[in-house]
């Protein structure tokens, strides 16, 4: 594995090809079709060689990153912190209109009778002793922020409060696990469920939104500070107007993102501060 690892790395290097790669937040067939198209996209207005690398994990995005791996990441709010604190001098450089604030949705199976509340207070007497999943152990969407406010508003920590907590690995898989009832309660970013909403992929009568968090920030594309030593003065800069340029319907669709804006390492902060009251952040 590390020589055929190493081997990868040394041929990218020879070639001068960009690479980049993504938190795995859904189904891995629609991100291979969302980040090849965002691949070709970055090659024609670059003028370099553009490959997209799939990753299995949260965890192996920011290890890619970290290792010189990719050059690019689209992170969550929490593993791109992760991976700056990892790799001094890389930066946040641009993030999705909706990203400045993103909510998490908690839904439940509707054999439960939980009926949505404004507050999550009103519903401990609900939720407490169900079961509960939450999407990947390092999203910030699917966990820090939900875990964020069960704990702060029922004052235990979510394996004390639930029956049973899972992890789901991502959004899609906690929306599927609800709706079956594997799970009663569960935690997903608001655009998957608005999305999968929309194309008609939620049976409404099996699954519903009990709950919306408070908007906070998340997804952005971070790239690391020594681009341009390897692919020239300005690369960091041409790659962040390309990214804000990406007005193609169907690739901003694919996100879902109406456009992307700039972003700084200071925008997510509150991310920082959050996880490291929870003791997550590694």
């Amino acid at each position: 594995m590390i020589s055929s690892l190493f081997c990868f790395t040394a041929a990218s290097a020879s070639a001068e090809t960009f690479v980049f790669t993504a938190i795995p937040d859904e189904d891995e067939t629609k991100l291979v079709e969302r980040f090849r198209g965002v691949a070709d996209y970055l090659e024609s207005e670059l003028n370099v060689d553009v490959r997209y690398i799939p990753v299995k994990s949260y965890a192996a995005a920011v290890s890619a990153f970290r290792n010189n791996q990719v050059q690019l990441a689209w992170f969550g709010g929490l593993s791109g912190v992760q991976a700056r604190r990892l790799v001094p001098g890389s930066e946040a450089i641009a993030q999705g209109v909706e990203d400045e604030a993103f909510q998490t949705y908690f839904i439940a199976n509707t054999s439960t009778g939980i009926e949505p509340a404004g507050e999550l207070a009103e519903l401990e007497a609900d939720l407490k002793g169900k079961t509960f999943t939450f999407g990947s152990k390092g999203s910030t969407s699917g966990r820090l922020m939900p875990e964020f406010y069960i704990r702060e508003v029922f004052g235990q920590k979510p394996e004390d409060f639930f029956s049973r907590v899972g992890f789901s690995g991502n959004h899609t898989r906690t929306l599927r696990l609800v709706e079956a009832g594997t799970y009663e309660v569960g935690a997903l970013n608001f655009q998957v469920w608005e999305k999968e909403l929309a194309d008609g992929n939620i049976d409404t009568d099996a699954v519903q939104v009990i709950w919306e968090t408070p908007p906070y920030p998340d997804y952005q594309w971070t790239i690391r500070g020594d681009v341009d030593e390897r692919f020239g003065e300005g690369f960091k800069k041409r790659v962040t107007q390309a990214l804000l340029n990406l007005d193609d319907p169907a690739l901003l669709e694919s996100f879902p993102r109406s456009g992307f804006i700039p972003a700084s390492n200071d925008d997510y902060e509150p991310i920082r501060r959050t996880a490291e009251e929870i003791g997550i952040l590694d």
